[in-house]
């Protein structure tokens, strides 16, 4: 694959850039790391710090003129560029400082390609924009395939909540619509975006702003759209139209119930 050269694709470049930092992940994963406090009980580590460092590496090295949006270090380039990278070096990071191998690295061109790796469990999920993929050491790409068979729905209960009392996700898991069809998960990482992709998960739900250009979230909303999910706001207006969270879903129906549950709590 290629990783860094001027001539490589967008997607190889997406690629290329989460394996490097899933490598920087998996190799920190264990030790004591310094913490740097960001407010309101959220942090950052040094593993956060040094993966985004290596995704920008590759980045730099293939992409050197595009704007980049990391988590940890902000804006490089212009804000308003045609060409931004959207990075998120390791999503999950309190279940990471804890030893819980649950996280995901994310990197997406805006409106382009995006991959999404588990460092874990060594898969990266990818997509060129059009098609969606997961590719595993020793494995052929395989295609990416929604499905709702598991019925099994992570929700985001991580504040801030911008649309209580309206909406509240905690009341969605207690509303009879939800328990009759679904069981709920909550893995505190986006990369259950790429789980919904890859028919593991039956659907995503998350308040929220617009969270189409959202370093944690444009890679998996990119995957699941690629993939042939239905993904909007809790609002249910396409996801870029709309100031109000997620809802990306495997199906038509499975969207609908939990549409029809959201707009009820």
């Amino acid at each position: 694959m290629t990783t860094s050269f001027a001539s490589s694709q967008d997607v190889d470049v997406a690629t290329a850039g989460v394996r490097a930092g899933a490598d920087v992940v998996r190799a920190l994963y264990g030790r004591r790391l310094a913490r740097v406090d960001k407010g309101a009980g959220d942090f950052a580590t040094t593993a956060d710090i040094a993966s985004e460092k290596a995704i920008l590496d590759v980045i730099r090295a293939a992409r050197p003129d595009d704007a980049v949006l990391g988590e940890e270090g902000g804006q490089r380039g212009a804000a308003d560029a045609v060409r931004q990278w959207l990075v998120d070096p390791l999503c999950g990071t309190l279940n990471y400082a804890v030893g819980t191998m649950l996280v995901a690295v994310n990197v997406a061109l805006r409106e382009g390609p995006a991959a999404v790796a588990d460092p874990f469990g060594g898969e990266v999920f990818f997509t060129d924009g059009e098609t969606a993929w997961v590719r595993q050491d020793g494995a052929d790409d395989a295609p990416l395939t929604p499905t709702s068979a598991t019925r099994l729905v992570d929700v985001n209960l991580d504040p801030p909540f911008p649309s209580a009392p309206g909406f509240r996700a905690v009341d969605l898991l207690a509303h009879p619509g939800f328990t009759g069809h679904f069981r709920p998960r909550v893995v505190s990482t986006t990369l259950a975006l790429a789980w919904v992709a890859a028919g593991r998960r039956a659907a995503y739900v998350t308040d929220g702003g617009d969270l189409s250009r959202s370093v944690h979230f444009a890679a998996g909303i990119a995957l699941c759209r690629a993939a042939g999910c239905v993904v909007t706001g809790i609002d249910g207006a396409p996801v870029g139209e709309t100031t109000r969270g997620l809802v990306a879903a495997a199906d038509a129906e499975t969207h609908g119930l939990l549409m029809s549950g959201i707009r009820r709590v």
